[in-house]
């Protein structure tokens, strides 16, 4: 008052020199705050558009459409129709056929070039085509003998080159692929035999051999996926429910306590690759589960999971008021009663979160899935059962992603970013299921 009075151009309202610091490193921040948040949505984009722009040709597949006839005398060389016959005849027997009738189609559409051999064919054709081709035979007999129309798999220098991932000035030392078979697909592209579709393979689809990267699907991994959060849902929800109860609500404040609390903040932080190491000793050396099996990476998984649902559970039991527990035993109710019937309840918005937000992080773990053996060249059948489903070797998608990233043909590569985009949908999806779970159980209170 006096400082006002000693200065009378200076009032309440008017800033001094320290107001004014103050104030302009308040707008400072603000800024940094306001950049930061730009900063990150702008590499959200950028990685984002990277895995979009790099996975979405794993959607989009060539295909080459021919009429191909099933020669007799080739696929059933006894003419009696016998399934055991018939079944003796390997792919080598098919693959022919598919290129006679490429060649024939190419002939019958006047199309001009130097290739005249139908051997000259195979790189324009999945080697995956000969097995389609035994598969609709060993299914259908009688079509023996009968001109079928095909969808072929186009081999991946073709897939390539449809989509730019194939240069033409990169093939002179490709023996994958010619000059003269690219123009020979440029003019099958024009006469519609080579078209481009939607490729449901991919995602139904099993892994393949590295010479058919044309033909590897996620559908497999997707569902060993599945199993494994099956087996991770099954054991740490009630697993760490109890625990977390116990330690909260029940378990007396001691040393022992005290450390066991600890040593579950610890565990939250461990490299899940120290959780792989241990499946590997327990689970299998120990134990002797089967290697690869669903069953196992779920329980590794389960380890490095319960820490993040055992606190994320505690961290909701605390959020209810010790009025609610308080009300409960006033009128009478357990300790049991009164966590059960009353703080549960409104704690379970939290746990169901917690618990989904932990299986997401289970889902995209990678590490401890190599070190048990789930690796991707084992996902190439769906299993025979529920039993098989856990039992039998599988992999996951982020295993398989990794074996794909680590391929040489450049196809494969495509593949592990388009799997990538479908873990991301199924992370997401987990997330908005974590969202809408939390705002349906939520209370007031």
């Amino acid at each position: 008052m006096s400082d006002v009075m000693s200065n009378p151009g200076r009032g309440l309202q008017t800033q001094d020199a320290r107001a004014r610091r103050r104030h302009r490193a308040e707008v400072r921040f603000r800024a940094y705050g306001v950049m930061a948040i730009a900063t990150g949505l702008i590499l959200l984009v950028i990685l984002l558009g990277t895995i979009v722009s790099n996975g979405t040709g794993a959607f989009r597949q060539a295909f080459v459409e021919i009429d191909v006839y099933l020669d007799p005398a080739k696929l059933d060389k006894k003419g009696n129709r016998d399934i055991a016959d018939i079944k003796k005849v390997s792919t080598f027997g098919y693959a022919p056929l598919a290129q006679q009738a490429l060649l024939a189609e190419i002939e019958a559409r006047g199309i001009e070039t130097p290739l005249r051999k139908a051997k000259e064919m195979k790189n324009l054709l999945s080697s995956s085509a000969a097995a389609q081709m035994r598969d609709l035979v060993i299914a259908q007999p009688e079509m023996i003998g009968q001109t079928v129309s095909f969808r072929l798999l186009a081999s991946s220098r073709v897939d390539g080159y449809l989509k730019g991932r194939v240069m033409r000035e990169n093939i002179a030392k490709d023996k994958n692929i010619s000059v003269e078979q690219l123009d020979l697909t440029d003019a099958l592209i024009q006469a519609g035999v080579i078209t481009s579709g939607f490729n449901m393979a991919f995602i139904t689809g099993s892994d393949a051999s590295e010479s058919r990267p044309e033909q590897a699907g996620i559908g497999v991994s997707m569902l060993g996926s599945l199993f494994m959060m099956v087996v991770v849902l099954v054991l740490s929800l009630p697993i760490g429910v109890a625990a977390s109860i116990y330690l909260e609500e029940f378990a007396p404040k001691n040393r022992l306590t005290d450390l066991i609390e600890v040593n579950i903040s610890n565990l939250a932080a461990v490299p899940s690759i120290v959780f792989g190491i241990l499946g590997l000793a327990v689970f299998i050396q120990f134990a002797h589960l089967p290697q690869s099996a669903p069953l196992v990476g779920g329980l590794v998984l389960t380890l490095m999971t319960l820490p993040t649902v055992i606190i994320s559970t505690r961290a909701a039991l605390k959020a209810v008021p010790p009025s609610i527990r308080d009300a409960a035993l006033g009128v009478g109710a357990s300790k049991m009663q009164s966590v059960f019937h009353h703080v549960l309840p409104l704690a379970m918005p939290g746990i169901l979160t917690g618990t989904i937000l932990g299986l997401a992080q289970a889902l995209g773990e990678t590490a401890p899935l190599l070190l048990i053996g789930m690796v991707g060249y084992v996902a190439t059948n769906y299993p025979g059962g529920l039993a098989s489903g856990f039992l039998d070797p599988n992999s996951a998608m982020p295993a398989q992603i990794y074996e794909w990233a680590k391929r040489a043909d450049p196809a494969f590569y495509e593949r592990a970013w388009g799997g990538i985009m479908i873990l991301l949908a199924f992370l997401l999806m987990m997330n908005i299921i974590a969202i809408l779970l939390r705002r349906r159980f939520e209370r007031r209170w």
